[in-house]
């Protein structure tokens, strides 16, 4: 089986080639490394010991799209292509909207084209916006606060629509950690817009301090609470989509996450205690587009594609900062 990743040189794009290469699938990808580095190729062929090829493709240039679809015939897509910052998709949107919906539906006809109509799709949970958790895949979602929300919101919606395609949504948590082998991980090319990142830059002392924005939401210390899951666990997810996907036809939709909401406060002193540093931090105003609470109910993926995590938060913070340590070359 031939499985196109787009975005497949980014953090989670990265991890989920590993994944598939090591469970027998011919994979390749595309990518325009607009955020990520064309070193990710080599490292993973060195991980899996496998041949692996991306494409320099954007997502909205159809005219190399039909050319690649043509050419290699994939019977699966993995759909990562996109920008994900909720700060700049406020200070942005129609750069968020061009990217993370035409570039799709750009996709989505092409596929079409080409009768290539199996498709798993990195949504988030940001298309449940300010609801109560647990959020489970039956709770009706609701418009998002950020243009970056809408617009997984929005492709989620044509995805519904396209009756005949057979896809899988998987609505992603908080993905933070590194693959074992330190080769891939959470690598922006910029001042990076996840915890995590900033987190381990403050400690190897690349940036001064870490803004924590606001500490009076109604959480138990008034930082933000969200599920962090390790990014391996999460890569294995769309292995198991892939299975229960070609069993099951139509449009499902799955959590991945652990079910456990962790504190932004939480999870620096986690992230102190295991790695013996200290994390300088200040608190300042809140963020536009941030919720109160986010986590969520794992039950449905548990039960229909066999899936559960393996990392704990211990686990997520260490392999964080040894993959920071790793790519500075320091022990």
């Amino acid at each position: 089986m031939k499985i196109l990743i787009t975005g497949a040189s980014g953090f989670i794009g990265s991890h989920t080639a590993v994944e598939l290469l090591n469970s027998g699938f011919n994979v390749f990808g595309l990518d325009n490394f607009c955020n990520s580095s064309r070193k990710v190729v080599n490292n993973i062929k060195k991980i899996t010991n496998r041949n692996f090829f991306i494409y320099d493709c954007d997502i909205r240039n159809k005219e190399f799209l039909c050319y690649i679809l043509d050419k290699e015939r994939p019977n699966f897509v993995i759909h990562f292509a996109g920008l994900k910052s909720v700060e700049e998709s406020i200070l942005d949107p129609i750069k968020y909207y061009e990217n993370n919906v035409y570039g799709t539906i750009n996709l989505l006809s092409t596929m079409k084209m080409f009768k290539i109509k199996n498709l798993i799709f990195s949504s988030s949970a940001t298309v449940y916006g300010n609801t109560k958790p647990p959020f489970d895949e039956l709770a009706s979602v609701n418009i998002p606060i950020s243009p970056y929300g809408k617009s997984k919101f929005i492709v989620e919606q044509i995805l519904f629509d396209l009756f005949d395609f057979n896809t899988v949504i998987l609505r992603y948590f908080n993905p933070v950690g590194a693959h074992d082998s330190l080769l891939i991980g959470e690598n922006p090319s910029d001042i990076p817009n996840n915890l995590m990142p900033l987190i381990t830059q403050v400690a190897y002392c690349s940036l001064p301090k870490l803004k924590i924005f606001g500490d009076n939401y109604d959480t138990p210390d008034g930082t933000c609470i969200r599920d962090y899951i390790h990014v391996t666990d999460l890569a294995k997810g769309h292995v198991k989509s892939i299975d229960y996907l070609v069993a099951n036809k139509g449009t499902h939709v799955f959590n991945l996450g652990t079910g456990k909401g962790t504190s932004v406060m939480e999870l620096i002193k986690t992230f102190e205690k295991v790695n013996s540093v200290k994390i300088n931090f200040e608190i300042v105003d809140r963020r536009p587009g941030d919720v109160d609470v986010s986590y969520a109910s794992i039950e449905k993926a548990s039960e229909k594609l066999k899936w559960k995590t393996k990392f704990d938060l211990d686990e997520m913070c260490r392999s964080a900062w040894e993959w920071e340590k790793n790519k500075r070359g320091i022990s």
